[in-house]
């Protein structure tokens, strides 16, 4: 039997990795090709598979009430490598599923390194790859490479669209002031490996918070190169300094929201405003500031967080940072199953498809694995039911986003405008509805917020019934003639 052509992924970030998973569990060879440490970014600090270089969670792990929740359990159920490092190596986060970064991504790269199907080759892809890669995953990540970049660019005739993601500085815990700062979750939930007390609260009375407001706004910030004058935040991840610009009660309803939290150092009185941190390693002595990505230079970084209450004698184990990422005009470039219409040989997956986030990143990179290896198998790629989040993800960022539901080939001229394209996180509003059920399973009628609740739990249960057909037509399908 002739032996089967690899198919080759370049990058070995989240999406990389869990697309090189895919194809190779699906019996297909895969060679990854990564950069790091060959070459590092400006953001990633080694040359570890799904490094993590932003925050350490992967947000809310609750299927029934949360979107991105569902992608946790779709993925799971889908044979994630991201997913299933993930519960390896989680921490204590609320009902949120956090994760050591360390831990992480040496888990992610000794399963790969293990794996029989799977080569890796470290140096830099210096722009298109070579003519006889017939399959090919760009999973370069926000931060591709500028040779590959440019290749891509004169390759479509398209500007691609561009957007800052900053970073959240880490403090030691030994530094934090506990006499001021307490342990609690949000409502006191707990989550994965979770107790209900997983977050450092520091909080501030209305007085103190009015100040550190005017010391954001007033903070020297990092400077940008004219080139990068233009270019767009993601509403996502934006700094907490711009969050400050855009009113002074911006981050008390945001990042700094008080609600469902009791100071026990006050009887248990809601505070005016609470800075919250989160465990970043399993030794619990690192903990990252919560939501507060900053473009502050490092020395006000320092001074401006040490007015937090509980965080005056605080020592950084990371500042925060600032770097530009940018992602693909997807649904003007690529095809259902994330190959590039003008190079159908070249597939991309993860943040440069324009998702935002780790698991969503992640989730694409699933996709474009399973698909690569179905090709390569002999199969047409099948994506999941947009009823699905998996589904309704890849929908949105290959087409869902126009204004009118138009498709790019059926427009006309006089036809509304597609919106400027922009990085998404999965949301119960990508997928299809349902009507809120009038009863719950106990029959008492549904009111309030509750009709909401339960109208997501149908979502969800509805996603995971069509996920697990799809995924048993997958495992069905007849095997490829050799």
């Amino acid at each position: 039997m002739t032996q089967m052509k690899p198919i080759h992924v370049i990058g070995g970030g989240l999406a990389g990795s869990e697309a090189a998973w895919q194809a190779a569990e699906a019996g297909v060879p895969v060679v990854i090709h990564e950069m790091r440490p060959v070459r590092l970014t400006d953001a990633h600090k080694t040359g570890g598979f799904a490094e993590l270089v932003c925050s350490n969670s992967f947000r809310s792990d609750e299927w029934q009430a949360s979107a991105i929740g569902l992608l946790h359990e779709e993925m799971r159920r889908s044979g994630s490598l991201i997913l299933n490092a993930g519960d390896r190596t989680k921490l204590p986060a609320g009902g949120a599923l956090a994760v050591d970064r360390d831990a992480f991504s040496a888990d992610v790269t000794q399963r790969l390194e293990d794996h029989p199907l799977v080569t890796i080759e470290r140096g830099v892809i210096a722009g298109l790859p070579p003519n006889d890669w017939d399959s090919v995953i760009v999973a370069t990540g926000p931060l591709t490479s500028p040779e590959l970049s440019s290749a891509v660019q004169t390759l479509t005739g398209d500007e691609g669209l561009a957007f800052f993601d900053a970073i959240a500085p880490v403090v030691h815990r030994e530094t934090i002031d506990m006499s001021v700062a307490w342990f609690q979750s949000r409502y006191g939930k707990s989550g994965p490996a979770g107790s209900g007390a997983d977050y450092i609260n520091c909080p501030m009375e209305k007085d103190e918070y009015e100040a550190f407001i005017a010391a954001l706004l007033e903070g020297e910030k990092t400077s940008f190169k004219e080139w990068e004058a233009s270019t767009p935040y993601f509403d996502g991840c934006l700094p907490i300094e711009v969050m400050a610009e855009r009113g002074r009660e911006t981050l008390r309803f945001g990042p700094m929201k008080p609600v469902g939290l009791e100071n026990p150092h006050k009887g248990g009185r809601r505070p005016y405003a609470v800075v919250q941190l989160r465990q970043d390693n399993a030794l619990g002595s690192l903990w990252n500031l919560v939501g507060f990505q900053t473009k502050l230079k490092h020395a006000e970084q320092v001074r401006i967080f040490r007015t937090i209450p509980g965080l005056e004698r605080a020592e950084f184990a990371r500042l925060g940072g600032l770097h530009r990422n940018t992602f693909l005009n997807s649904p003007k470039l690529l095809d259902a199953s994330l190959r590039l219409k003008a190079m159908p040989r070249l597939r991309f997956a993860g943040q440069i498809t324009g998702v935002e986030g780790y698991v969503e990143s992640a989730a694409i990179g699933l996709l474009a694995g399973r698909f690569a290896a179905a090709e390569r198998l002999g199969h047409a790629p099948s994506p999941p039911p947009t009823t699905t989040a998996l589904g309704a993800l890849i929908g949105h960022i290959t087409g869902g986003h126009l204004c009118d539901g138009t498709k790019d080939d059926e427009a006309s001229a006089d036809a509304p405008k597609a919106r400027s394209f922009q990085p998404m996180n999965i949301n119960f509003g990508l997928l299809p509805t349902v009507d809120a059920p009038l009863h719950d399973a106990t029959g008492k009628r549904v009111k309030g917020k509750e009709k909401g609740r339960a109208k997501k739990l149908v979502v969800a249960q509805r996603a995971l019934a069509d996920l697990e057909r799809w995924l048993e037509d997958q495992r069905t399908r007849p095997a490829a003639a050799e």
